[in-house]
């Protein structure tokens, strides 16, 4: 089986992120290219992908298993692409859960951390941290990004699993930001600056984070 991946290297890259799509919306989605746009700017090479239900344009997502296996290659295809980096690997909400969930289960080798652009952590109007339970297994740092009008986490059960996880999770929070990480109006800021914030946390985290291999 074969799915396709857009790769986004500037000459300057000095790390490389692995990025998932969300459960409904594919690698070339306009999100996810204006994310890869931004950090290729501040010197970040993405390889996004698709799982393999967005490919044949289905609608179910795939098995847990079948998605950590496309993880996986994802990952070992970076690693191919650009070797010198520090490597990275997450995703926009579902991504970043299907991600997290390969790496609890064997460890990604190459990846020096782990980003999530929304957490999913339940579902909306339905809070719980179960989904976040797999993540205690693991000893990678994370990076949280996640708007405070997100109706997939709650912040006080949000906030009570970054806690837990002991120093290994940072939490960066976006005012009024929404799931998809729009503001209103009303909050006094535009989406392409809480992307350009987004953009320059999520670089300032890899570059301070990752280690040259």
């Amino acid at each position: 089986m074969r799915v396709s991946g857009l790769w986004q290297q500037p000459t300057s890259a000095r790390a490389c992120l692995v990025l998932a799509h969300g459960a409904g919306a594919g690698m070339r989605h306009p999100f996810m290219s204006a994310v890869a746009a931004a950090l290729a700017e501040r010197a970040i090479a993405t390889l996004r992908y698709q799982f393999p239900y967005m490919e044949r344009a289905g609608r179910r997502p795939d098995p847990p298993q079948l998605c950590y296996s496309t993880v996986r290659a994802a990952v070992a295809t970076a690693a191919s692409l650009a070797p010198q980096l520090p490597h990275f690997a997450g995703g926009k909400s579902f991504g970043g859960r299907m991600t997290s969930q390969a790496a609890a289960e064997s460890p990604l080798p190459s990846v020096s951390g782990l980003l999530f652009l929304g957490f999913p952590l339940h579902a909306p109007g339905n809070p719980g941290d179960a989904r976040g339970e797999h993540l205690g297994r693991l000893t990678l740092p994370m990076l949280f990004l996640q708007g405070t009008r997100d109706a997939f986490a709650e912040l006080g059960l949000l906030r009570g699993l970054i806690e837990r996880l002991s120093g290994r999770a940072t939490l960066k929070l976006f005012e009024q930001a929404d799931h998809s990480f729009h503001v209103p109006a009303r909050s006094g800021r535009t989406d392409q600056q809480v992307l350009a914030e987004l953009a320059d946390t999520s670089a300032a985290w890899m570059l301070a984070t990752g280690k040259p291999r």
